[in-house]
């Protein structure tokens, strides 16, 4: 891997990293484990634009390194079964859903990262009582995957502005 390339995933695991961590002190959805997953813009924005292997990589360092710096690495479970099913839906969708749907992709993403997350909980709680709040996550889940879809979309659109303006000079 260049050394170019390398630098734009380290600034883009960085990136999401801050974004986490600043979400990390936001507490506006009163459901137990939802939020609204602002550091997944990044992930939607490096499913379109990187490798599903640079995607992963940035993906599986948020995961590690946002749990040690936000405090709670008994999360990891959680968060890494989460991270898995996201990245893989959103990996498989990317072949159906063109680039000016992404926010779809993100939207199945979410669903999927609530899925494996439940599924963790199930397991390690022993209970499927904890699948009562299933529905509220999924519901919290699309709305916030719609938004962080679209503020990649964004992110995209504007990416390829740039772009084109580059070319035009």
């Amino acid at each position: 891997m260049k050394a170019h390339k390398l630098a734009r995933l380290a600034l883009l695991t960085a990136l999401a990293l801050i974004i986490f961590i600043i979400e990390l002190r936001i507490d506006i959805i009163p459901i137990p484990g939802a939020k609204l997953g602002l550091a997944n813009i990044i992930t939607v924005y490096a499913v379109y634009k990187y490798s599903a292997k640079e995607t992963a990589m940035i993906v599986f360092a948020r995961v590690l390194l946002g749990s040690i710096f936000g405090g709670n690495v008994s999360a990891i479970m959680y968060s890494m079964a989460g991270a898995v099913f996201c990245l893989t839906g959103m990996l498989l969708v990317k072949r159906i859903v063109p680039l000016k749907y992404i926010w779809l992709s993100s939207i199945i993403g979410a669903i999927l990262h609530n899925t494996g997350q439940m599924i963790v909980a199930v397991i390690v709680m022993r209970s499927f009582a904890v699948l009562s709040i299933y529905p509220f996550l999924l519901i919290t889940g699309c709305i916030a995957g719609a938004f962080t879809g679209l503020c990649a979309q964004f992110l995209i659109n504007r990416n390829l502005d740039v772009k084109d303006n580059k070319n035009e000079t």
